[in-house]
């Protein structure tokens, strides 16, 4: 059987998403069918439905925040039932059997990872579409088990936001006694702040604009740092074991090297492209300092994440919308103008 689903979809860069019934594959012995609940709004959709990135296919339905519950599931999947609480983030299939896929790093595959949306079905070669949907089939191997008692609602940016975070924080082995110091208080940075508190680091917060503390403290920061004042970057030299770097655009990381202990790291999470204005090595040299790269994580760090979110009832802090507002929700997004997701109410899709 062929699922019928309504979705949202671009159409085109310039058009507003809009309603767009479609197929979903025919599911497989391995497959899950889940009823989706909730789906957050990342940036990568938006850059996605506009072709800022120039690899968008239309019609493209984003999403790749997703909270449901399984409506069925094929004969060769043991590990969820109807019913079961789930989730599904940026990747829905790799290939399974190179290096990084057997070391469970499936978003590094080094023949390419399946994204959720805009991706192509490695069995029969259809696009994939995202989680702006009813429904959703997808590889028992790429679920998630959601924990009970987490809000259904603030764990679907988790999916996204969450692990993007906290994989390197888990990477560069932060715990108590780090001190970690987190650029820019959006989607991922709130996430960063609470993860890095919960896992017992020190917490830094950067930003350039004045006004961020109270909403920074309450979120896990010990300190805020305004980046644009001299003398408060000079306060913090040489402090930071890893700076998870959350900012969307090209900026200058040079201020922040000196920032960083002897050995840390600065980790960019948010933005990719080219470096402006060039880096200066010699922090890095004199320091052993590194400008290092991460990209969200595989499903068995996911898996550890939605756990220990679960354990330390963690959530991301959410404004639910209704589907037909996403356009309007796009806008403010480009604005900044949310605290800290968006999350999709999918019932609203049936109005």
């Amino acid at each position: 059987m062929t699922l019928n689903v309504l979705g949202y979809a671009a159409q085109s860069p310039t058009s507003a998403l809009a309603p767009f019934p479609f197929e979903r594959r025919d599911p497989r012995p391995d497959d899950v069918v889940i009823d989706i609940l909730y789906c957050g709004v990342c940036h990568s959709d938006l850059h996605t439905a506009r072709n800022d990135w120039g690899w968008t296919t239309y019609p493209i339905v984003p999403g790749h925040e997703i909270i449901g519950r399984v409506r069925s599931v094929g004969a060769a999947v043991t590990r969820y039932k109807a019913g079961d609480a789930v989730g599904v983030g940026c990747l829905v299939d790799s290939c399974r059997h190179c290096k990084p896929c057997e070391h469970g790093e499936e978003q590094y595959c080094q023949n390419g990872f399946t994204g959720t949306y805009g991706g192509t079905d490695r069995h029969d070669g259809r696009p994939t579409q995202g989680g702006y949907s009813d429904q959703l089939v997808v590889s028992d191997r790429f679920v998630l088990k959601v924990p009970e008692g987490l809000d259904l609602k603030g764990a679907a940016p988790l999916l996204c936001a969450g692990i993007t975070t906290w994989s390197p924080l888990r990477h560069w082995k932060v715990g108590p006694g780090s001190q970690v110091a987190v650029v820019g208080l959006g989607g991922l940075g709130h996430m960063g702040l609470k993860l890095a508190k919960a896992l017992g680091a020190e917490v830094t917060l950067f930003t350039r604009s004045q006004g961020k503390e109270a909403d920074a403290r309450r979120l896990g920061a010990d300190r805020v740092v305004l980046s644009t004042d001299a003398a408060q970057m000079a306060s913090v030299a040489g402090c930071f074991d890893l700076i998870v770097d959350t900012v969307p655009y090209v900026h200058d990381l040079n201020p922040y090297l000196p920032t960083l202990a002897t050995n840390g790291t600065l980790v960019l999470v948010g933005y990719l492209g080219g470096l402006e204005p060039m880096l200066n090595t010699v922090p890095m040299v004199l320091g052993r300092k590194s400008v290092a790269g991460s990209l969200i994580g595989g499903i068995a760090e996911t898996q550890e994440m939605l756990d220990f979110c679960g354990k330390h009832g963690i959530t991301s802090d959410v404004e639910v919308i209704r589907m037909q507002d996403i356009n309007g929700a796009y806008e403010r997004l480009l604005k900044s103008d949310v605290k800290y997701r968006f999350v999709i109410d999918m019932a609203s899709l049936k109005d």
